[in-house]
């Protein structure tokens, strides 16, 4: 807390050994120089770490920019901060939902445009176990519409995949990364945000040639 505001993270811990979506590879972390090493190349007492880490671009809390999705579209590097930083948030839940789907019904009569539209769905409580990758609740092709539509900014959702991963033409990540709207997934602790006033950051490393990379996503409330 600091001046009447409160941050709250929206982000998994990536830890070695851990599964973001079933079939990708486990990050793999490790020492490049560990204290032990270093100890003579400085002052006595002087020790240092270098750590290595090895993993696929989607893992843990990450955005898709569109060349994720089409050949030709921005990377990771060329997203504007303007789409992912210091972005007026909006909180969409849609733990009532009666199946897997999130439709355009949960969107009506919000304020969507220059937004970061956040989507709790509560799957996050599966985070790290089997159930986590099984039936993930997703937002259908005309939620995707409305949202192209309104002119979000940003939408994000604390499920496995915007997409019924059942779907093989992906009609969420279509639309949105088509439009140039960068896509949050694994999104986490939506539950301790308010439906408004609050200010959404989810900055990744400007890494050229990535469609997806990890980002520390956090509200300012």
């Amino acid at each position: 807390m600091s001046g009447g505001r409160r941050l709250v993270d929206l982000s998994h811990p990536i830890e070695a050994g851990m599964t973001t979506y079933p079939g990708l590879p486990a990050p793999v972390v490790s020492d490049f120089w560990s204290r032990e090493s270093t100890g003579g190349r400085y002052a006595p007492g002087t020790t240092f770490h270098i750590g290595r880490i090895e993993m696929v671009a989607n893992t843990g809390t990450f955005v898709d920019a569109p060349v994720h999705r089409f050949a030709e579209g921005p990377d990771i590097a060329a997203l504007p901060l303007e789409k992912l930083a210091d972005l007026p948030g909006v909180l969409i839940d849609a733990t009532a939902r009666k199946g897997r789907d999130v439709d355009e019904a949960f969107f009506a009569d919000r304020s969507l445009r220059g937004r970061a539209v956040l989507v709790r769905t509560g799957w996050d409580v599966h985070w790290r176990t089997p159930r986590y990758g099984e039936e993930n609740p997703f937002l259908t092709r005309a939620a995707a519409e409305l949202l192209v539509g309104e002119g979000a900014a940003l939408v994000g959702i604390d499920s496995l995949n915007i997409d019924d991963t059942e779907d093989g033409s992906r009609p969420a990540h279509t639309l949105l990364l088509a439009a140039g709207i960068p896509i949050l997934e694994h999104l986490t602790g939506l539950g301790r945000l308010p439906a408004e006033a609050f200010r959404v950051h989810a900055v990744p490393a400007p890494v050229s040639g990535m469609g997806s990379f990890p980002v520390r996503a956090y509200a300012v409330l």
